[in-house]
């Protein structure tokens, strides 16, 4: 069995994730928020956790407790909410302690995860006809009934308020319309960001073994030593520039397989301007893009 390639990826964060709690003995700056924290528990426990709650002040703290053979009690914000994970020879009433220490950095975070919430319902798909989403940095509206697959406007450059036909009876159901507006977004994906990265070799002479497009939930895109490109099929909903940075980003990689300082002077030359491209991605909360789960 051969060893896996090196490579190296463009991520887009682990989804629903926060940094670590500070250490034990650092101050906690943030304050609490104005609200009230709702304190619930997820529908599913993972196995062997336990539901747990801790009132601060106004607030009370509810997470979920895994038991570990870490030797610290740490704490991580992820899409159900707080999680605690500690040793097994810490008391409960150590834990609740624990958590109270970390309060106020707890409560911030949780706000900032209710928040993000918040952004997600407010983004996520109808998948019913008269419905939008994002395409190449738009908002384009799917409908049933009626015409044959078709786009109404210029499909390399559209404009809001376009209308993707999807060639479905009038009474087709959710499933049925999620998983053709997903086949028409990995088609139109395949040959924007084809386009895109031909171009790209063309400009710069290099050249790579091969490239394909992935359904990576962490990464935008890689490349391995060898030349193998992978590109998120989800960057078919950004604007063209941000495509342009990713596909430059992996390209760059074929001469700096590193992040250095050579790298991202490789990169401004393949891509004069990238940061204005890359602060947009950076800023984008990758569970606002429609789920097809």
């Amino acid at each position: 069995m051969r060893p896996p390639e090196p490579q190296l990826a463009l991520p887009w964060g682990e989804p629903g994730a926060e940094p670590p709690a500070p250490a034990a003995h650092a101050p906690a700056s943030a304050a609490p928020p104005a609200g009230p924290v709702r304190a619930q528990p997820p529908a599913t426990l993972p196995p062997q956790a336990r539901w747990r709650e801790v009132a601060l002040e106004d607030q009370t703290i509810g997470f979920v407790l895994q038991r570990s053979r870490r030797r610290t009690i740490g704490f991580l914000i992820t899409d159900d909410g707080l999680r605690v994970t500690a040793p097994r020879w810490v008391s409960l009433a150590e834990i609740d302690n624990a958590v109270r220490g970390k309060g106020r950095w707890i409560l911030s975070r949780l706000a900032a995860w209710q928040e993000r919430q918040r952004r997600v319902a407010l983004h996520r798909t109808r998948w019913e006809d008269g419905a939008r989403l994002p395409y190449l940095g738009v908002q384009i509206v799917f409908r049933t009934g009626g015409r044959a697959r078709s786009y109404d406007g210029d499909i390399d450059a559209p404009r809001d308020g376009d209308v993707l036909w999807l060639g479905l009876p009038p009474d087709a159901d959710a499933g049925r319309i999620r998983d053709a507006v997903q086949a028409w977004l990995q088609a139109r994906a395949r040959a924007v960001i084809g386009q895109r990265l031909e171009y790209f070799l063309q400009r710069t002479g290099l050249t790579i073994n091969r490239w394909r497009l992935s359904s990576a939930r962490t990464r935008w895109g890689s490349c391995t030593s060898q030349g193998n490109i992978m590109l998120n099929w989800r960057l078919v909903h950004f604007p063209a520039g941000v495509i342009d940075y990713v596909v430059a980003h992996e390209l760059a990689h074929l001469r700096e397989m590193n992040h250095g300082p050579g790298f991202w002077s490789e990169l401004g030359q393949i891509l004069p301007g990238y940061r204005e491209h890359q602060q947009a991605l950076r800023q984008h909360d990758p569970a606002s893009l429609p789920s097809f789960n």
